[in-house]
């Protein structure tokens, strides 16, 4: 596999986590804090999905390989 077929693979995967990314949004789970001027937010929930996702991608990439 030649170096531009790898940039196209990776250019697909990153626009697909983009798009889900947009989709999903805030999940229940995720922390939200906000208290005057400052806002916290960290996407617990978000990332266990994501996390999940791409390994079931990376591995189903492992398997044809």
């Amino acid at each position: 596999m030649n170096l531009g077929k790898v940039f196209i693979v990776i250019g697909i995967i990153f626009l697909i986590i983009g798009l889900l990314w947009t989709f999903i949004g805030r999940l229940p789970g995720d922390i939200s804090f906000k208290k005057g001027n400052f806002t916290f937010h960290f996407p617990i929930m978000t990332s266990i999905v994501v996390s999940i996702i791409l390994s079931l991608i990376f591995f189903i990439i492992g398997r044809f390989r």
